[in-house]
């Protein structure tokens, strides 16, 4: 059976769709077809593509990366798949899928919700189909059953070694070389930490798991070969364990890659020694999480982290030569627009440069975290409008202390000062 993988992401330019390759490259090691189709900015792309793209593949699955700024197009795109090919099976995965209600699919063309590992459950929905027509019960899933509602599969035991899921850049035929200039990599996933507004640590059970070295400097030789020298490590907390990392910088080191790599980790996972391990491997920027330069909101965001801490890791990291990013929010419970301002003074007065990920974003509530989960108590009130159900809050609200022309007010502020528009490399 042939698998069909669709990255959409409108609003930049087509990037390494880098969790469908895992989840393609799972499915090819166990003898599936697949095919991952990324569609970004400028992508041609239209119905007739789509009918002829089904016609000459004839997928039996077709899975989706679905996230809150693409959703729309997720279900537009799969809703013209079951016109072109009712027996075709639909999936959505990712960030919003992981804790999307039910529900609000129930009239939708999705088949099945991935809830847990993408290439464990997305695998075991094909192999499924493969061996027998009905819609059953899938781990990890929620599968869609004949009145339109959706019934939850029992939890998914996944690998505790990273290793055991086949590399996108060791599999051949996944990734296209030729058309991009940057490889997203991960050494680890998942995030202990317990932050009121991600959900990366209810997605993985608070834990992280790692990639061996290794298999990491395997993947960097491959991508080195293919010509490309720019690396993006897409961990949480790239350095979680400092001592893995420098084992991490040492080899690659010994194998002289001449790389320019991006990273992003937490202020207090970092010292001199690494710093400067990391700039003669080939770091040339390194991204941390402000959030805010207000004590007051800081303190409250369960960060467990000190602005004493960030200046420390920026001054460090400009020792050392190398760029830093801040990722900050605006719109954050308690903040009131001084408040607001301090952190824009903050990135000013230490010398980070307003542009990349430093182009500060209003906070986005989405399932799984704690402030969707009570919002109330964090007194953010939500814009009483036709929201569809399978959209989390996300920026449409404003706060006990921010209205919503204050929140357009400070945007405004950052915008102007940006550096590139407000334009991202990584979001």
């Amino acid at each position: 059976m042939n698998l069909l993988l669709f990255e959409i992401n409108p609003f930049t330019p087509p990037s390494v769709p880098i969790s469908l390759a895992y989840i393609g490259a799972y499915a090819q090691a166990n003898g599936f077809g697949v095919k991952i189709i990324t569609l970004g900015e400028g992508t041609p792309f239209s119905l007739r593509h789509l009918q002829t793209l089904i016609e000459e593949y004839k997928p039996g699955l077709v899975g989706f990366s679905t996230y809150q700024r693409n959703i729309f197009y997720v279900l537009g795109l799969a809703n013209a798949i079951k016109k072109i090919a009712p027996e075709i099976k639909t999936v959505i995965g990712g960030p919003q899928a992981t804790f999307l209600p039910s529900v609000s699919l129930a009239q939708s063309s999705i088949d099945f919700i991935c809830r847990e590992e993408g290439e464990l459950a997305f695998f075991t929905i094909a192999k499924t189909l493969l061996e027998d027509s009905a819609i059953p019960l899938v781990p990890g899933c929620s599968c869609k059953l004949e009145d339109g509602r959706f019934s939850d599969g029992p939890p998914l035991i996944g690998y505790t070694n990273l290793d055991h899921l086949p590399s996108p850049y060791l599999s051949d035929g996944l990734i296209d070389f030729e058309k991009i200039d940057e490889a997203i990599l991960l050494t680890s996933r998942g995030c202990p930490y317990q932050c009121i507004f991600c959900y990366t640590p209810n997605a993985f059970k608070q834990k992280v798991l790692f990639h061996s070295i290794e298999r990491v400097i395997e993947e960097i030789e491959r991508i080195v070969k293919r010509g490309i020298k720019k690396i993006w490590f897409a961990d949480p907390s790239f350095s979680f364990r400092m001592e893995r990392v420098d084992e991490l910088m040492e080899n690659i080191l010994k194998k002289n890659f001449k790389l320019d790599i991006w990273l992003e980790t937490r202020a207090d996972l970092i010292n001199t020694e690494l710093l400067k391990k990391m700039k003669r491997a080939g770091i040339k920027q390194v991204a941390y999480g402000l959030e805010s330069a207000s004590e007051k909101v800081l303190s409250k965001l369960k960060k467990k982290i000190s602005l004493d801490q960030i200046r420390k890791a920026i001054d460090l990291t400009h020792q050392q030569g190398i760029g830093v990013e801040l990722f900050t929010q605006f719109g954050l419970p308690h903040e009131t627009f001084e408040d607001a301002m301090t952190t824009f003074r903050f990135l000013k007065d230490n010398q980070v440069p307003i542009r990349g990920n430093s182009n500060s974003q209003q906070t986005q509530i989405y399932f799984g975290t704690e402030l969707y989960t009570h919002h109330k108590k964090y007194g953010v009130f939500p814009f009483e409008n036709q929201t569809p159900p399978y959209l989390s809050i996300g920026d449409q609200y404003e706060t006990s202390c921010l209205s919503s022309g204050e929140i357009k007010k400070i945007k405004v502020i950052w915008e102007k000062e940006s550096l590139d528009g407000g334009k991202r490399m990584v979001s």
